[in-house]
């Protein structure tokens, strides 16, 4: 299940400890759709086309300094232009004095007028961050997200297959819960998937038996994580009697999720099998791949020189 995520404007200005100069009746209605932003320099003199009105518009140094090189008569015709086109709120940088032609034209068009203290490459810096995260593309998926010796294993199978336990045991091993059941992956970037829990349902885990238990409660603070980026993913699937499974890892496995492909196993769940320590050895093993050194490489490189010299000495 994919969302498209919205952020309410409040949780912005407190997120940045903005002033806020005008504060329109609406403002909880108001949500920041787009995480690309606007100083609008074209906008002052003029050029509107191709204007995008769902940004958060930054005014700055220069923007503040030619507008200030007007008559208060052409500064308003500027402002009341650039206001009538809309937008979810104006940001003045520097701690900026406030023209009294933009509180009333914030007013008129009821559009939230704030101020920051901060410069504007940092601030601008800083919001765009910020916007990339909360407003990244997600998706719900079922499974188990851990953090294993600082990677993301989510653990994915049908449901009683054993993540749930695999979990457990990996926390009493010393690693990391971030979420139990459903994953909310956020798309950050081109080649970055962040894993974390629903809010309602963070840090507890149901295991068939015994019910619902609080890791937080059971095993610390230490055992449990808000979210983490995924490096790999791991299915598990109830053990088939001759079916093939790979026993040398030569050919990379992947799972495409929102458009990345994050490496991947497929591991069979019998009686008998201590499957938390196999997802430990996966997540060490998967860290010595991307550092360079392939294990199974390693061997067919072995098995290939020694027969090369036994060819040579017939």
């Amino acid at each position: 299940m994919e969302n498209t995520a919205k952020l309410p404007l409040n949780k912005i200005i407190e997120k940045f400890s903005l002033e806020i100069i005008y504060e329109p009746k609406n403002v909880d209605s108001i949500f920041v759709t787009t995480s690309d932003i606007n100083r609008p320099g074209l906008q002052m003199v003029g050029f509107s086309k191709f204007f995008d009105s769902t940004r958060i518009q930054i005014i700055g140094k220069v923007e503040f300094t030619f507008l200030e090189q007007f008559a208060t008569a052409e500064r308003e015709k500027r402002l009341e232009k650039y206001f009538a086109l809309g937008f979810p709120a104006l940001v003045i940088t520097r701690g900026l004095q406030i023209f009294p032609e933009m509180i009333e034209f914030a007013e008129k068009y009821e559009i939230p007028l704030l101020r920051t203290e901060h410069g504007t490459s940092q601030f601008m810096s800083m919001i765009i961050r910020y916007l990339n995260e909360q407003l990244a593309p997600r998706r719900t998926r079922h499974g188990v997200l851990c953090e294993i010796y600082g990677d993301g294993i989510l653990i994915m199978g049908e449901s009683g297959v054993g993540k749930s336990e695999a979990a457990i045991e990996l926390v009493k091993r010393g690693h990391r819960l971030v979420a139990d059941d459903a994953v909310e992956i956020k798309k950050i970037s081109d080649s970055t998937l962040i894993g974390s829990s629903p809010e309602i349902i963070r840090h507890f885990v149901e295991v068939r038996g015994i019910g619902i238990i609080d890791i937080k409660e059971i095993f610390g603070m230490g055992a449990i994580k808000d979210e983490q980026q995924i490096d790999m993913v791991i299915h598990l699937e109830p053990w088939e009697k001759g079916k093939q499974y790979d026993r040398l890892g030569m050919v990379d496995e992947y799972t495409n999720i929102m458009g990345i492909n994050v490496p991947s196993l497929t591991i069979p769940v019998k009686l008998g099998r201590n499957i938390a320590v196999i997802v430990e050895v996966a997540a060490m093993n998967n860290r010595q791949k991307k550092m360079g050194y392939n294990a199974a490489v390693e061997l067919n490189n072995r098995l290939m020189h020694q027969m090369e010299e036994q060819l040579n000495l017939q």
